[in-house]
């Protein structure tokens, strides 16, 4: 190859690197989102692992939706929780927590890989009873604080984790067939159900026969939750959608300020946000 067609290539494909480079550093850097509080910042990252959820984060910043809004709910060694829209010049005595935006998104629960270490992001929502498919609030969201764990706490947790586990893909199940469920339940068909509920758990128990660590904590989670914390009970549970990466000093104050009735600062706590490069 001659030295000056060699040049020419190295030079293309130095365009190329440069071009791709900062392409790359402009998809890290734009799920940014800055939180400004009374007790200082918090800088967080939206996860792309969790697309719908980032996405509407993103829209409801750039809206200004959550600007003015409260922390509502703050529960010490445990979480922050705020975008609750009614929290806005709410009255002292107003009961929050069950605003929204008139909407709900669908769970991605990317678990192990996302999981509840302290200062993880992740969607509050309705509970199970009213909730099966675990879909996020629109707005309402949560910021863990949480604790560490000695190894005998993780142990025992990690068992209660696993029958969770298996409950819960027991009823992933039953929920599909809950037509075939509701006809038997109408016209009595106890023997039919019956025969149903031991299919199911014939094959709940062959899915974790199969899969022995499906439920139980990864070395990393255990790690964590040993050295820097975190609420490792939510984990499956509710979606991990980001994660602080500044200002983790600042959520600790939040999360011991003082508190009345139903976890409510006694003294607001509001919140702006905005995006931002880095």
């Amino acid at each position: 190859m001659k030295r000056a067609e060699f040049i020419k290539r190295v030079t293309f494909f130095g365009a190329l690197f440069f071009l791709f480079s900062h392409t790359m550093e402009a998809t890290e850097t734009k799920n940014l989102v800055l939180i400004e509080t009374p007790y200082g910042n918090i800088k967080v990252r939206l996860y792309d692992e969790t697309p719908q959820h980032r996405d509407n984060f993103i829209k409801l910043v750039e809206s200004h939706f959550y600007d003015s809004l409260l922390f509502h709910r703050v529960i010490k060694d445990f979480m922050v929780q705020g975008g609750d829209p009614e929290s806005k010049n709410a009255a002292d005595n107003a009961q929050l927590g069950s605003g929204g935006p008139g909407y709900q998104i669908p769970a991605e629960i990317v678990y192990p890989q996302l999981f509840h270490k302290r200062g993880a992001l992740s969607a509050a929502r309705t509970g199970d009873q009213v909730n099966p498919m675990k879909e996020s609030s629109g707005s309402q969201f949560y910021i863990v604080w949480g604790k560490t764990y000695s190894e005998n706490e993780l142990k025992s947790m990690e068992s209660q984790k696993v029958q969770q586990a298996m409950r819960t893909f027991f009823n992933d199940m039953a929920f599909q067939l809950k037509d075939s469920i509701q006809a038997m339940q109408a016209s009595n068909n106890t023997a039919g159900l019956d025969a149903l509920e031991k299919e199911l758990i014939a094959k709940t128990e062959a899915e974790f026969m199969l899969n022995p660590d499906k439920g139980k904590f990864t070395a990393e989670q255990k790690a964590v939750y040993a050295t820097t914390g975190g609420t490792p009970f939510l984990d499956g549970e509710y979606t991990v959608f980001g994660e602080v990466i500044e200002g983790l000093d600042v959520v600790d104050k939040i999360q011991q300020c003082q508190t009345g009735a139903a976890d409510r600062p006694k003294n607001n706590i509001t919140m702006t946000m905005r995006m931002v490069t880095e």
